[in-house]
């Protein structure tokens, strides 16, 4: 049965889970440096986090499709909360590694499950949908998240750390006493007999979305991490103005994420993908072109667009043509992007080191091997209808 009533509660749920997160966002460096971390520590604490999650997705979306989506989410929400205490009360580096250990860990829960949720409650109509509404949920808590924890900061350094903590807590009870379980018995039973080695990611039928998810994340996180340094040093922005700009990207994406209901029914997610790829690789190109704080704002806008379609349609796509649980296939979409978040910043640095403008042309090459790789999926697929 299907329960449509429960996309504004996952709304919220996922909205204050990515406040939690994005609030300990502005203080982690400065946090880190105080406890002796070089740059480059600090690169590893950032991509242990991302590590954790890579591995663990798949076992957690695996999981939800055996014993219920709602335990799964309860159990990365507390990860979650435990691991902003550790961070809070934390006094030397190793322990800024453990809790970032735990908290990639148990948090790789939250999205490969919310999104399975989201696959068990609506029909493949309605899918595309669905998933819009938990990227804007999840692209405006890391608007307000960093905010809230800009402003906290001035306050103590361990302040946005115990805020996030007991944020996570108060969404771990509104699961509890709100949320229903979307998975019915019969269909838990039967996800007991699906087995889906990470060979079946790599080489099956859909490995090409999530191989597209990967070029789309490592070209989406370079550009997050060399971009402060490309603006100021083209525009001469400063943070604060940065913040404005990554902002108004956020907003972008999260308002045409709420549109993907309407624009999955007209165009369906094959177009809506090809369309967001290739947006993406135009703002790749703009962003080479800006010069100020207008041209910068517009140009990250128009990628924030094309790259916030993206990941919605792919996951919607997913759960539509898996034969596994669906827990199952956005768990190995989840692992996929966290694998380009590990890379990705290295490899955006690298080719900053080389030239500035280097991580963005090389977006715009990932995006065209993505578009490609996608590409060769449709002609697949449709080979595959007309030979049966």
């Amino acid at each position: 049965m299907k329960q449509t009533k429960a996309l504004p509660v996952l709304f919220a749920v996922m909205f204050l889970v990515m406040v939690g997160f994005g609030i300990i966002i502005p203080v982690l460096p400065f946090y880190a440096e105080e406890l002796g971390a070089s740059p480059t520590q600090l690169g590893l604490l950032m991509a242990t986090y991302s590590l954790m999650q890579f591995i663990f997705a798949p076992m957690w979306g695996r999981l939800s499709d055996r014993i219920g989506r709602k335990p799964v989410i309860m159990i990365g929400i507390l990860g979650l909360s435990i691991s902003f205490f550790m961070l809070a009360v934390s006094t030397q580096l190793w322990m800024l590694f453990a809790a970032r250990i735990v908290g990639g860990i148990l948090s790789s829960a939250n999205m490969p499950t919310v999104m399975a949720y989201v696959a068990d409650i609506t029909s493949e109509e309605d899918r595309g949908k669905g998933m819009g509404i938990i990227g804007a949920a999840t692209g405006l808590g890391f608007i307000f998240g960093p905010a809230i924890g800009g402003v906290f900061t001035n306050i103590n350094i361990h302040t946005p750390f115990y805020i996030s903590g007991v944020l996570s807590l108060l969404t771990l009870f509104f699961v509890f006493f709100v949320l229903k379980e979307s998975l019915e018995p019969s269909q838990s039973k039967d996800a007991k007999k699906e087995k889906a080695p990470w060979t079946t990611a790599i080489r099956g039928p859909l490995s090409m979305l999530y191989f597209l998810q990967l070029f789309v994340s490592l070209s989406l996180s370079g550009l997050e991490a060399t971009f402060a340094y490309y603006a100021a040093k083209r525009a001469g922005l400063d943070s604060v103005t940065l913040g404005y700009i990554f902002m108004i990207m956020g907003l972008a994406s999260a308002v045409v994420q709420g549109l993907m209901g309407k624009l999955t029914k007209r165009f369906g997610e094959a177009r809506i993908i090809q369309a967001g790829i290739l947006i993406s690789a135009t703002g790749f190109g703009l962003i080479l072109l800006i010069q100020d704080f207008t041209t910068a704002a517009i140009f990250l806008a128009i990628f924030g667009i094309g790259n916030g379609v993206i990941r919605p349609s792919v996951s919607s796509l997913l759960t539509k043509k898996s034969k596994a649980g669906y827990g199952m296939a956005t768990g190995y979409l989840s692992s996929f992007d966290s694998l380009g978040r590990i890379f990705g910043p290295v490899l955006g640095g690298l080719l900053y080191s080389i030239a500035v403008g280097l991580p963005y042309i090389s977006g715009i090459l990932l995006s065209l091997f993505a578009f490609i790789i996608f590409r060769v999926y449709i002609t697949r697929s449709r080979s595959e209808l007309s030979s049966n």
